[in-house]
């Protein structure tokens, strides 16, 4: 079964635009055993390919199915414009929506946002993939708004891009079967929030670590470092009744009385 310990890798998937390198590099030498087969798959068919067992776990654009799979959210992409490097939308750090409303804007079929309305005017027609609609933005015949990542990957030196303040945006995050929770996938969970190798928060020292955390029956008490922290006794730390009360009326002693005046 993919995933499983009898398993020979362990099949990752990941949408175009994400890096998994980093994590890639982390794996082989925590768990030198079971290779890592990275796959880039379209963001549309990743769903599927997990669903179908086909990938142990994947590095998606959010949303997913929650009732079938685990997310955990890693980050959330600034939303671009792309654009010839001769646009007047250039001389701007910035813009907004309503700065692309006059621009035809081309809306690929493998877009990763979810428009209610697309911005801008209609292109003549759409794009089959991102790709495809940044060679048509080469052209001049349109811009194209698209995650950063996105801009970065399919890079020309002929364009650039802006950032779009108003626009959707779109987060990635690393999702699996709900059901398929297996160790190898509690390692790679492990890797992306940044645990240490000696970090308890793993496999099923995590389980009893957070049954622990539910469970709170008295006892001995849990110092922020983890370690029992002993109760001392009222005997032990209370000061003498007396010498409290002597200190609220400023001291032990009584005080003097003076002389009385004789009347003259």
């Amino acid at each position: 079964m993919t995933g499983s310990e009898e398993s020979p890798s362990f099949r990752l998937a990941y949408v175009p635009g994400v890096t998994p390198a980093k994590w890639a590099k982390i794996w082989n030498e925590r768990v030198p055993d079971t290779p890592l087969t990275l796959v880039q798959v379209p963001a549309a068919e990743v769903p599927e390919m997990l669903r179908a067992g086909e990938a142990d776990a994947g590095f998606v654009r959010l949303p997913v199915d929650r009732t079938f799979f685990s997310a955990i959210p890693l980050y959330t992409e600034t939303t671009v414009v792309v654009v010839p490097k001769d646009h007047l939308i250039t001389a701007a750090d910035e813009v907004t929506l309503a700065d692309l409303a006059d621009e035809v804007l081309f809306h690929p079929l493998d877009d990763v946002f979810d428009w209610d309305a697309p911005p801008g005017e209609p292109a003549f027609e759409r794009p089959a993939t991102t790709p495809d609609a940044v060679d048509l933005v080469a052209a001049n015949v349109g811009l194209l708004v698209v995650p950063q990542s996105l801009a970065r990957l399919y890079h020309r030196r002929d364009l650039t891009y802006r950032p779009v303040v108003d626009a959707p945006q779109s987060s990635v995050a690393l999702s699996w079967p709900e059901d398929a929770t297996t160790d190898l996938v509690e390692d790679l969970i492990g890797i992306v929030r940044g645990r240490t190798v000696n970090s308890t928060r793993g496999r099923s020292a995590a389980k009893a670590d957070d049954k622990g955390k539910r469970s709170d029956g008295g006892g001995t008490r849990q110092t922020p470092t983890g370690k029992p922290q002993a109760r001392s006794s009222a005997t032990s730390s209370a000061k003498p009744a007396g010498r409290t009360a002597r200190a609220r009326t400023g001291g032990g002693k009584p005080a003097k009385r003076g002389k009385p005046r004789r009347r003259s």
